[in-house]
């Protein structure tokens, strides 16, 4: 049977997954009309209260994903960060995140413990050893897509991103994510010069330029993934909630801004779970 993400990007040409970090998150991507979720890894972190710095076990990554998976019918796209160590951890990794269900899962070349991409201080591990988790990964992956990230290009530039970003491809990754291209010329590089499916990381703020879907699929791209910015919004909107309780008691001057009680409960779909 031909991967569920596969099967969309046939259809669709390019497929952008909104960033999640729990069930309702998820939930609210589906409902929002995305045919993907991206199980963003430092939004869960952030939303565990930590940053994205490799603080999570495996299994506290795996259990929320498990959630993502169960809360939504849409394929699912995990941050699995650098497999949680060396080759037999990888092995370990791969296969839980394939019995959670999710439709592909990346892997990074930074060192154990990572950091978000788009921090500074960064480290890789070699090439060929990337390579070798690529491999362990496809090897126990079943039908889950294994796509191949470098972060090459903050630590030792573009030329060495691309060359990572090749042998990624010819050790059997399914897709590849240059993380953190930092220019217009780069995201066109990077498109031009690596083979095969392509996967893009587009958030506010970040280090990469924002482009429009149309644009990035006309390049070569295939999968966007927005990893923060609900997750942002999330925070913005709690802020300012608990901003008014604090100087008034009670949320009620913004009762236009927050979803309802009912309306809360048809997003959760309540009345079903009720049902014998």
């Amino acid at each position: 049977m031909k991967n569920r993400l596969i099967q969309l990007i046939e259809e669709q040409g390019i497929v952008t997954a909104p960033g999640v970090f729990d069930g309702i998150s998820s939930t609210l991507v589906e409902q929002a009309g995305f045919s993907a979720v991206y199980a963003s890894g430092g939004a869960i972190a952030r939303s565990s209260g930590v940053p994205d710095i490799g603080l999570l076990s495996l299994t506290e990554v795996v259990d929320r994903i498990r959630q993502i998976v169960t809360a939504t019918d849409l394929p699912v796209i995990a941050d699995a960060d650098t497999g949680f160590g060396e080759l037999i951890n990888v092995k370990r990794t791969v296969q839980l995140f394939a019995q959670t269900g999710v439709s592909a899962m990346h892997l990074e070349d930074q060192q154990f413990p990572k950091r978000c991409g788009h921090l500074e201080g960064k480290s890789l591990v070699s090439k060929s050893e990337m390579c070798n988790k690529i491999a362990v990964a496809k090897k126990y992956a079943r039908d889950m897509l294994v796509i191949g990230r470098t972060d090459a290009i903050a630590v030792s530039g573009m030329s060495d991103a691309i060359d990572r970003a090749r042998a990624y491809v010819d050790s059997g990754a399914d897709m590849i994510f240059v993380e953190a291209p930092q220019s217009l010329a780069q995201i066109e590089q990077i498109a031009a010069q690596v083979p095969g499916p392509k996967l893009i990381n587009m958030f506010h703020s970040g280090k990469t330029p924002l482009v429009n879907t149309v644009d990035l699929q006309q390049m070569g791209y295939q999968l966007i993934i927005i990893p923060s910015d609900l997750q942002r919004a999330a925070i913005s909107g709690m802020q300012k909630v608990l901003a008014e309780i604090y100087h008034s008691g009670h949320s009620g001057a913004l009762a236009d801004e927050i979803c309802s009680f009912s309306e809360r409960e048809q997003i959760v779909n309540t009345a079903a779970f009720l049902q014998p």
